[in-house]
């Protein structure tokens, strides 16, 4: 079970050395501050997609990211020296959402192609596809690895979420939702929550969810669907990005609203993705202005904003314990820190948060 086509190498453009990015044999732990945060500049830029970038995920423990483009792309990047290292091509099927497995030569996918809605397993190793997960009937939207098994989760718009495992292609459980689900893992891999229409969170325990919710959240005034759903690392907090451009932080107990942030609509109607730093202190956002924003999970505020004249950020992620996070429009960018705006040595630009 063969993909199409597959090649490596690709252009890149460099506005300083990602070396700088990271140096294995000297490991420096250092906190993420608003400082660092505010030095964050763009120090790799990828031209060569035809399309706009649907989605993107960095591997949890390997210096990789893999990318889904309109262009029927999957594209996977060495994050440690800003290299592509291979292009498949999924021309049959299309691509839109996807996301690594625990192997790092391995990832999951859905099609965008209108008329086959199941999900892939793809060897990147081989280009070679290992599963065919079916059961949706409509497009897929969202999608989650379980940080700590061969469990994942899908959510469609033919209103259903669907639990499954790699190891068999048939279906683990089905639960129906109102409207467009979103799905999220919390990172000790035992709760999932799933947000659907009306602003409702519901909170699943991973060993019993077929008992139902043990616990449900309101998001009170804003009834617009969820396009996005994030854990932070340490399981205390959530975000929410929804279709009416806000993006909600609460807290992961209680579901009581901390903080809403605002964004610009993104002009082609698309939804706009918000992630959480590695350490839960900032959130990150593109905006239908073109512009990057972070802002304190603390406090509340803007601390941060990067003008981008690469097309509007619609997909954005941090990679795990580095400080580096990525955004894409039809071009893929890779920010990281701009030493020279801190009187920092090089060896200290790892971060070593999170699981």
């Amino acid at each position: 079970m063969e993909t199409e086509s597959s090649s490596a190498g690709g252009d890149s453009e460099f506005g300083f050395a990602p070396k700088d990015v990271d140096t294995p044999k000297k490991k420096l732990e250092m906190d993420l501050n608003e400082s660092m945060l505010g030095s964050m500049a763009i120090g790799a830029v990828f031209k060569d997609y035809n399309a706009k970038v649907n989605s993107l995920d960095f591997h949890r423990s390997d210096d990789l990211l893999v990318t889904a483009s309109d262009d029927e792309s999957i594209r996977l990047y060495d994050t440690a020296n800003a290299l592509l290292v291979k292009t498949i091509h999924s021309k049959k099927y299309g691509v839109d959402q996807i996301c690594f497995t625990h192997h790092p030569s391995s990832v999951v996918y859905s099609s965008k192609n209108g008329w086959d809605e199941s999900l892939r397993y793809l060897s990147l190793y081989d280009n070679r596809y290992l599963r065919y997960f079916k059961g949706h009937r409509d497009r897929v939207v969202s999608l989650c690895m379980s940080p700590k098994n061969d469990s994942f989760m899908s959510g469609s718009l033919d209103h259903t979420v669907r639990l499954w495992d790699l190891r068999t292609n048939v279906c683990q459980g089905l639960l129906r939702v109102r409207g467009r689900p979103s799905v999220a893992y919390d990172q000790q891999g035992l709760v999932f929550a799933v947000a659907m229409e009306g602003g409702a969170v519901k909170l699943f325990d991973v060993r019993s969810f077929d008992k139902g919710p043990f616990d449900t959240f309101l998001v009170g005034g804003d009834t617009a669907e969820v396009s996005g759903m994030k854990f932070s690392n340490d399981g205390k907090v959530m975000l929410l990005s929804t279709t009416s451009n806000r993006i909600y932080v609460l807290d992961a107990y209680s579901g009581n609203q901390l903080h809403c942030f605002r964004r610009d609509p993104n002009p082609d109607g698309h939804a706009l993705e918000a992630s959480f730093s590695p350490d839960g202190q900032f959130v990150l956002s593109g905006s239908g202005d073109g512009n990057l924003y972070a802002w304190s999970t603390v406090s509340g505020m803007q601390v941060s904003c990067w003008g981008n004249n690469n097309g509007v950020p619609a997909v954005v992620k941090w990679a795990p314990r580095r400080f580096m996070f990525a955004s894409a429009s039809q071009i893929l960018s890779f920010w990281i820190p701009d030493l020279a705006k801190l009187a920092v040595p090089p060896i200290a630009t790892n971060m070593d948060v999170g699981p």
